[in-house]
């Protein structure tokens, strides 16, 4: 199997002691997360091999993710650190539900400053895909770095997953989140969405609504998350769906992550490239579907992100 590239925001969870409200949240635990450094965590937990591209701050956090990285087998030498700000943080409250709600730390973060002269292109060699989410992409370095690493990406073959993975708290102006949100999915042969997104970037709840419109912006295959109430994969050609799997959730985080993690893992495996993607059939989607499923149903029966996944 070919190694899968991540780029953005790789932070600290910090995840609470009891559910409630931030304010009411009497202690935090850290865990190491950040989307796309999730979705490297669950292609290596199903034994791929990944490496992330990112910036950390050169302070205790950002040492602590590097640890965690090498201790789940991450590759950690595409990450650069700086003086120049501290590592992200996210703050996590849960509710009954484990239902999330976020404070970030993150003005500015490390990992906003990574620039498109710290990519390299030799990084891109023999690659299976990269994957990218939107909560790097305001208007800082780190999106010229997206830009660059998409350009590589492309030019070298390799299939491209975009997530979304809105945040809205961590943007001012929501209207430019959803225009970036919209130019980017051009670059993506696969798109994740979660039924909590697709109001918000389309203007109604229904994902069958948009689906050609997706498809017409170059998407080759999407894929609809809605938790308990199960998944949807689409092509052109084909759709399947599952149902959710009814499990006592713990904590959610990192769940839409590891089921895009799951995928890209298992269509790699089976050396399904971006030119394949069309021709996938209905067995073949719901087959994914049903993987991805039963991987996120046990992550979430367990606190954070990474450190829930389990392996093959």
């Amino acid at each position: 199997m070919k190694k899968l590239l991540a780029i953005g925001e790789a932070l600290i969870d910090m995840i609470p002691s009891n559910t409630g409200r931030i304010m009411d949240v009497e202690g935090f635990q850290p865990k190491v997360g950040g989307a796309p450094l999730n979705v490297c965590g669950a292609y290596t937990a199903l034994g791929g091999e990944s490496a992330m591209i990112t910036m950390l701050g050169k302070d205790a956090f950002g040492e602590k993710i590097i640890k965690e990285m090498q201790r789940f087998h991450i590759h950690t030498e595409y990450i650069k650190q700086t003086n120049a700000a501290n590592t992200s943080l996210a703050f996590v409250a849960l509710d009954e539900h484990a239902n999330r709600e976020f404070s970030f730390y993150r003005n500015m973060g490390a990992d906003m400053l990574l620039s498109e002269k710290d990519i390299e292109e030799s990084w891109f060699e023999d690659c299976y895909g990269l994957h990218f989410c939107s909560v790097s992409l305001g208007d800082f370095p780190m999106k010229k770095a997206h830009n660059r690493a998409l350009e590589l990406a492309k030019r070298k073959n390799l299939l491209v997953s975009f997530d979304p993975n809105v945040r809205l708290p961590l943007f001012d102006d929501h209207e430019y989140l959803r225009r970036t949100i919209h130019e980017y999915m051009h670059f993506a042969d696969i798109l994740k969405i979660s039924d909590e997104e697709v109001s918000f970037i389309f203007g109604s709840d229904h994902i069958e609504e948009h689906v050609q419109y997706i498809f017409d912006s170059g998407v080759k295959l999407l894929i609809y998350t809605a938790g308990k109430d199960g998944a949807a994969a689409y092509t052109k050609y084909n759709t399947a769906y599952v149902d959710g799997i009814e499990v006592k959730a713990v904590d959610t985080t990192g769940a839409g992550d590891g089921f895009i993690g799951c995928l890209l893992y298992h269509l790699s495996k089976d050396d399904i490239h971006a030119s394949d993607l069309d021709g996938l059939s209905e067995h073949q989607l719901k087959s994914y579907l049903d993987m991805c499923n039963k991987f996120c149903s046990i992550s979430v029966t367990k606190e954070g992100a990474i450190a829930s996944y389990p392996s093959r």
